[in-house]
């Protein structure tokens, strides 16, 4: 089966990042990236030129907390942490999502 690249997840970053905060707790951008591709079996692949950006972006809308800690194997890394309004974010993401995969779905079985 096809990776799928950035584009197709362009629109998905923001709730797959935050549900992955509140599944998960604080993680830096590698542990965000593993912890994707391997609950997808490897289907979403995330490249850092999407990651990273989306992170700031996110941390500057006041949805993720960010600092700086020691990793896994003891390198400085940027920690993220999802806030009260990126937990209402979330919500609206997945409102939004659930609308438009039904929406998907009755095109896609209409006879």
């Amino acid at each position: 089966m096809h990776k799928h690249t950035n584009d197709r997840l362009q629109g998905t970053l923001d709730l797959l990042v935050l549900k992955t905060l509140v599944s998960r707790g604080r993680l830096h951008g590698y542990g965000i990236t593993l912890h994707i591709e391997q609950v997808s079996e490897e289907i979403l692949r995330l490249e850092e030129g999407s990651l990273y950006p989306a992170l700031h972006r996110m941390t500057q809308a006041g949805w993720l907390h960010s600092e700086w800690g020691l990793s896994e194997n003891n390198r400085r890394a940027r920690y993220y942490s999802i806030t009260a309004a990126g937990r209402k974010q979330l919500a609206d993401e997945v409102k939004s999502w659930a609308a438009l995969t039904s929406a998907v779905a009755r095109v896609l079985q209409f006879s």
